[in-house]
């Protein structure tokens, strides 16, 4: 197992403007917090990202941008990639599959329902749930190895390490 792909559900988005449409809802101040929370996470576990690729909606481009804020790396970076909003898995497989062989680590941000179908192909139905039955909880990240290379991503090909969600993780002092 040599890539290593960190799968990242934007985080907790407002509802608070009925008027605007779903892909421009923008996050809620829990969600701010939530993304930069997981963003210093991945810096304490020295889980750098070699590339990002991220759906352009404002909520997911507000997650990655704190992400980024706290791994100081820059959001010029970031490939925005359109199919990401509200990616089936086949479509999710399909982007995977075409990231390029330099790339090592991977942080991939988007939506559910694609992510948690993406983790449960990768890794099996056995991945934790909360009683919703979601794994890819707002700002979750799972951590999940896979075989070298991203041509090919058969059903149960990766081992996830861990799966994180914000109120997991003990409060930033």
């Amino acid at each position: 197992m040599s890539r290593e792909l960190l799968i990242l559900r934007h985080a907790k988005s407002s509802w608070a403007s009925a008027s605007l449409r779903d892909f421009d809802r923008p996050l809620a101040e829990r969600g701010r917090r939530d993304a930069l929370r997981m963003g210093r996470w991945l810096l304490r576990q020295d889980l750098l990202p070699d590339g990002i690729i991220s759906s352009p909606a404002r909520r997911a481009r507000e997650s990655v941008e704190r992400v980024c804020e706290a791994l100081a790396l820059p959001v010029e970076s970031v490939r925005w990639e359109e199919r990401l909003y509200l990616a089936d898995l086949a479509t999710l497989l399909e982007i995977l599959e075409g990231t390029p062989s330099s790339i090592r680590r991977l942080l991939l941000v988007g939506h559910n329902p694609g992510l948690d179908e993406l983790l449960i192909h990768l890794c099996g139905a056995e991945v934790p749930r909360n009683a919703a039955g979601k794994s890819m909880t707002t700002a979750a990240i799972a951590h999940v190895a896979l075989p070298d290379g991203w041509s090919h991503l058969p059903d149960r090909c990766g081992r996830l390490i861990q799966l994180v969600r914000p109120r997991e993780l003990a409060e930033e002092g």
